[in-house]
């Protein structure tokens, strides 16, 4: 198996570097031309590709930067959720919920400023583990 790469889809390449960077700390390593960026600082490199809005994304589905649903999205893990969230909101990300406490942590969900769905995760305790099974 090979890499796992993270790309996002934005329709400002320098607007979406700017929050990424502000919000979670990301570091620009690699540029391709105007329209793409490569991030690094999370296990995974990310890379912001510039798409216009109403252009095909997948089958005959154009592209929408408002808030929408996917279930795929990134859950962003951090030391201080508080302190995480505050850095994001003022980066340009929406929160959507209060912080919730589970078992097995702290959690919060936001959207970038391009619609994407964002969750930031607080591990408590032994993380996932409060709550796992043996598969």
């Amino acid at each position: 198996m090979g890499a796992l790469l993270v790309n996002i889809d934005v329709p400002d390449a320098a607007a979406a570097e700017r929050f990424y960077v502000e919000a979670f700390d990301l570091t620009p390593t690699r540029r391709f031309g105007t329209s793409g960026v490569e991030l690094s600082g999370w296990p995974s490199p990310v890379y912001l590709l510039e798409q216009p809005a109403g252009s095909i994304g997948a089958a005959d589905q154009p592209r929408g930067y408002a808030r929408h649903w996917c279930p795929v999205h990134l859950d962003v893990v951090v030391d201080d959720i508080e302190a995480a969230l505050a850095r994001a909101v003022a980066a340009g990300a929406r929160p959507e919920t209060e912080v919730r406490t589970e078992a097995w942590g702290a959690i919060v969900t936001l959207a970038d400023p391009f619609g994407h769905g964002i969750c930031l995760i607080q591990f408590l305790n032994r993380g996932y583990d409060e709550i796992a099974g043996r598969a």
